[in-house]
């Protein structure tokens, strides 16, 4: 099997067109494109539905780039090792976060560091975060949710609290703490289920028997923040990440103490590519 057919499948397959693939690749697209129909020609296997000038990935195709993705992953992995690179002064780095205020602070820092870097980031909930690094859709991985899955290397990045917010009109945003007790028969505005701030809050009304007004459900911190705003009723969140402006009010939380911890993971085996180790020494720098 030819490892530059493989390379050029990748390349298509990620770029999602053979034009951009080339581009990427510094070849050019006749080259790029004899190479993929070299491979699909060998094996007698249909990668891709051409579809003008984009293509799609047939389900074979996507096979095939699950398996490309661990295997230039692979690669990467061996170069850092054999390398021994101590510092990085250019590359992407993708990240997947449960919430941008906590990942902003450690871009900036890395940015300062290596301003050759660029970065993307997803963001999603706590479990959704830790999917994206198994799928090799992610390096780093920032998460509430700790895992002892030992395909995990995982640093604490900090602790936070868990606190409620509400526009300044509504009855509790007069008051800087309330007991849990207070909750009852209030409309709640909360994210999707897999996100550790509702299982860590809806824990703890569960182990007191207190129950709520109407729930509000919503995908995204964003969505909560401006479902509050709205008037549906008042959001959680964790204090570091409370929506700036004079229009909320925090409330602790008096009798509970809803502590959270977040998390910054990536792949084990991913550890000491330089990129990701460059991202892991902030942590351990304390530069958070």
């Amino acid at each position: 099997m030819s490892i530059t057919g493989l390379r050029a499948f990748h390349a298509v397959a990620r770029a999602g067109s053979f034009t951009r693939a080339a581009a990427n690749m510094g070849i050019s697209q006749p080259t790029l494109s004899s190479q993929v129909r070299l491979l699909e020609e060998r094996h007698d296997a249909a990668l891709f539905d051409r579809k003008g000038r984009g293509v799609a990935l047939t389900p074979l195709g996507q096979k095939l780039l699950d398996i490309t993705t661990r295997l230039f992953a692979a690669e990467e992995e061996a170069n850092a090792l054999l390398e021994g690179v101590r510092t990085v002064r250019q590359g992407h780095l993708r990240l997947a976060a449960d919430s941008a205020t906590h990942a902003m602070p450690l871009l900036a820092r890395l940015r300062a560091r290596s301003p050759g870097l660029t970065f993307s980031l997803r963001i999603g909930n706590s479990s959704t975060v830790l999917d994206d690094l198994v799928d090799y859709r992610a390096d780093i991985a920032i998460t509430a949710r700790p895992s002892s899955d030992p395909r995990f290397a995982i640093r604490l990045l900090r602790r936070d609290r868990v606190v409620l917010f509400a526009p300044s009109a509504h009855p509790l945003a007069s008051r800087s703490s309330v007991p849990l007790a207070a909750i009852a028969g209030t409309d709640l505005v909360i994210r999707e289920r897999g996100s550790v701030t509702r299982e860590v809050f809806e824990t703890a009304l569960a182990e007191r028997g207190i129950t709520p007004g109407t729930l509000i459900e919503v995908e995204g911190r964003e969505s909560v923040r401006e479902a509050v705003a709205a008037g549906f009723g008042i959001g959680i969140v964790f204090a570091s990440e409370m929506p700036a402006g004079d229009g909320f009010r925090a409330i602790a939380i008096a009798d509970a103490a809803l502590d959270v911890a977040e998390y910054v993971a990536c792949l084990a085996a991913r550890a000491q590519v330089a990129m990701v180790r460059s991202f892991l020494d902030l942590v351990s720098d304390g530069e958070v």
